[in-house]
């Protein structure tokens, strides 16, 4: 594991030459290709190099990292373009992408928690430096005080681990904690669960997407929401014991949130808003199966977050191309799109039929094992599950039917295709998400 991080420093310099962009943007490419031919089916760690190494479920983390760090240099050619510091912003990525893989690849938890919190560095300057309005530095702002507010009890209860047990071993299931309680519970999962984020402790996400460039969102999406699911799934070996007679309360949150936020979607004005709401909606459903405590539960979380980062992530791309024609995100103002860009409505209809999980998409093959594990855990959360995914679909429904039809804003001209660039950036979400069920035990089957 240890070359990948060699290989990341040694793209510093790189990055602030003449071709760095290209250079930067190949060189990620090539450590996807890497990553696939390492890959990984172990439950166990293995690739193991002083305190990093990889299981199954870290690897896809990493690998999906590193494609969507990729894909948001494809996405962002208008700082290159506009020659806006882009050196920086490449930096930055690169810096990101190293918290990231640091963050997945820990095996001590002391290690995860300094990684953990280091990836919030590179967002924020990301958020501050390139987005659009001046309500980024509110976004900044909540982005920083709920996650740091939240982190801190992490910390406690990390060092309250290695008073106990004397290690800090992420893979060791073996952990004999002297007195675990309600408080101790909560000062090690609350960071994760405002990561992730929960209902109720979501507000600081749609800032930030709305705020963020699209390579903000992008990572936003695609990458730091999986963290708490890591966080979580890492987590509760320790805490089985207190768990069992908690989880109720998270599971009904989680999904009573679901139903609201999805709810919530359908009264949005604005694009980029209406996917980051959709996101809560999905993480929701990702919190419940994991606080289910089954193997299904477990593993279909897994499967989730990779769909999800993919799907919303080429989501948040479509909303930038339509807002660089149009100079708005607002749906009154990009509407009739159907005309406007004619090649990209399918785009709009493929990643949108991804998000509301229509067959053949990963998010399918996860929402499935999420709906079977929470309903082999009471049936009584079968009536907010068929909310929620009926919800889905008509958000979905509407930011199609809305972005595409309708009376086209006039001031737009006549017509716009899109770029090849931007045909190619979709496609590589796209195709990953639809082609990885055909290998689906990979995603399904990490325990």
């Amino acid at each position: 594991m240890l070359k990948f991080f060699v290989m990341l420093i040694f793209l510093i310099p790189l990055g602030f030459s003449s071709n760095g962009w290209w250079l930067v943007q190949s060189f990620f490419f090539f450590m996807v290709l890497i990553m696939m031919l390492d890959v990984v089916f172990m439950w166990d760690f293995c690739k193991i190099s002083y305190y990093i190494g990889v299981d199954s479920l870290s690897w896809g983390l990493i690998l999906l990292s590193i494609w969507i760090c990729a894909l948001m240099i494809v996405a962002s050619s208008s700082v290159y373009q506009g020659e806006f510091y882009y050196n920086l912003f490449l930096l930055l990525i690169i810096f990101l992408l190293m918290m990231l893989m640091g963050t997945f690849s820990s095996l001590s938890y002391f290690s995860f928690y300094l990684f953990f919190e280091s990836s919030l560095i590179p967002t924020l300057f990301l958020i501050l430096g390139w987005g659009y309005q001046p309500e980024r530095l509110e976004a900044g702002v909540y982005l920083m005080f709920y996650t740091l507010f939240a982190s801190l009890p992490l910390l406690v209860g990390i060092f309250y681990i290695y008073g106990c047990c004397g290690s800090l071993f992420i893979g060791g299931d073996n952990f004999n904690l002297v007195y675990v309680n309600v408080f101790m519970y909560l000062s090690l999962i609350f960071a994760f669960v405002v990561k992730l984020p929960m209902f109720l402790v979501h507000l600081w996400l749609p800032k930030a997407h709305v705020e963020a460039p699209v390579a903000g969102s992008m990572i936003l999406a695609g990458v730091l929401l999986k963290l708490g699911g890591y966080g979580l799934l890492r987590v509760y070996y320790m805490l089985m014991s207190v768990q069992m007679n908690l989880d109720f309360w998270f599971v009904s949150v989680s999904l009573v949130g679901g139903v609201l936020i999805s709810l919530s979607c359908l009264r949005q004005g604005d694009l980029k808003s209406l996917i980051a709401y959709s996101s809560v909606a999905h993480m929701g459903l990702v919190l419940g199966g994991i606080m289910t405590m089954t193997v299904w539960g477990f593993n279909s979380a897994y499967t989730m977050m990779l769909a999800h980062g993919l799907c919303s992530s080429g989501l948040f791309c479509l909303a930038n191309i339509c807002y660089e024609r149009s100079g708005s995100r607002s749906l009154l103002i990009n509407k009739g799109l159907m005309v406007f860009m004619p090649s990209m409505s399918m785009w709009w209809f493929l990643l949108v039929s991804s998000n509301m999980a229509a067959p053949p998409s990963l998010n399918l093959v996860g929402e499935i094992g999420l709906l079977n594990s929470m309903v082999g855990w009471s049936y009584f959360t079968m009536l907010m599950l068929i909310f929620i995914s009926f919800f889905s679909a008509v958000y979905s429904l509407y930011l199609y039917s809305f972005s595409q039809h309708g009376k086209m804003f006039s001031g737009l001209g006549v017509s716009s295709g899109g770029l090849v660039r931007e045909y190619l950036l979709l496609l590589m979400h796209w195709l990953p998400l639809n082609l990885l069920v055909l290998s689906g035990e990979i995603w399904i089957i990490w325990l």
